[in-house]
C-alpha cells in the first residue's frame, strides 16, 4: 500500500508525461528483494554409509582434504632419488654419443625430470618434510643407520659403470634399456602409492603422480622403438 501511496503522488506531481521505466523497475524489483531477505539457508547434506541415513549439517560446515600419508611423504622422497640417477644418465649422453635422436630425448627427459625434483622438494618443504629419506652427511644410509635400497628400476653401481665406459652405439643400446628399466622402476612406484590405503589423496601429488605415469609410458614406447630401430640396422 506505501507503494501505491508513492505512485499516486508521483502521478499528481509529473502527470500523464511521466516516464514509465523507474517506475516499473521499482515494482519488478520489490518481490525478488523479499524472497532473496527471506531465502532459506543452504543446507548440507552428509550421505550416509550403506544402510545408513544421511545427516544434515550446519550451514558453516566447510569440506577438509584427507590427511596426507606417510606413504605420500616417501613416495616423493624415493622419487627424488629415482629422478637424479636419470639427471645424470642423461648428462653422460652428449659426450659419449653422437646420435641426434638419443640427445634430443635425452634432453628432454632430462629438463622434465629436473622440474619435477624441484616440484618434489617444493611439496616436501611446505609440507615440514625433509627432502631425502637419508640423514645429513649419510646419504648411504636411512633414519636407522642401514643401507638404503636402490628405488624400483634403478640402476646399480655395476650397471651405471657400464654405462660411463660405453660409446656410440653401445652406449646407444645401454642407455635405452637402462632408461626403460629406470622409467619401469617410477610405473612401479606409481602403483604401489595409488594401491596404498590413504595415499596419494593429496590433489598437488595426485595431479603429479598421474602425470609422471603417462609421461613415462610414453617414453617407455619410443625407447623401445629406438632400440628396434638399432636392432633392425645391426
Amino acid at each position: 500500500m506505501k507503494a501505491l501511496g508513492l505512485f499516486r503522488s508521483f502521478w499528481r506531481k509529473r502527470g500523464p508525461l511521466v516516464l514509465w521505466g523507474p517506475l516499473i523497475a521499482f515494482f519488478l524489483a520489490a518481490p525478488v528483494c523479499a524472497q532473496q531477505a527471506g531465502a532459506a539457508a543452504p543446507v548440507v547434506v552428509q550421505p550416509g554409509a550403506p544402510g545408513s541415513p544421511s545427516k544434515t549439517l550446519p550451514p558453516s560446515t566447510t569440506g577438509t582434504l584427507p590427511p596426507r600419508s606417510i606413504a605420500d611423504v616417501r613416495f616423493m622422497q624415493g622419487m627424488i632419488m629415482h629422478h637424479a640417477q636419470a639427471v645424470v644418465m642423461t648428462a653422460l649422453v652428449a659426450s659419449h654419443t653422437e646420435n641426434p635422436e638419443l640427445q634430443l630425448l635425452a634432453a628432454k627427459i632430462s629438463r622434465s625430470q629436473t622440474d619435477e625434483i624441484r616440484f618434489m622438494k617444493r611439496w616436501l618443504v611446505a609440507r615440514g618434510e625433509p627432502v631425502s629419506m637419508a640423514m645429513p652427511g649419510m646419504p648411504e644410509m636411512d633414519m636407522s643407520g642401514h643401507a638404503m635400497p636402490l628405488m624400483p628400476g634403478m640402476l646399480t653401481a655395476e650397471q651405471m659403470e657400464a654405462l660411463g665406459k660405453a660409446r656410440g652405439s653401445s652406449f646407444d643400446r645401454l642407455f635405452l634399456s637402462g632408461m626403460i628399466q629406470h622409467h619401469n622402476g617410477a610405473l612401479t612406484m606409481v602403483k604401489d602409492l595409488f594401491d596404498t590405503a590413504g595415499a596419494g589423496q593429496d590433489a598437488e601429488m595426485f595431479d603429479f603422480a598421474t602425470d609422471a605415469d603417462n609421461t613415462q609410458r610414453a617414453e617407455i614406447k619410443i625407447m623401445h622403438s629406438m632400440l628396434q630401430k638399432k636392432q633392425e640396422k645391426q
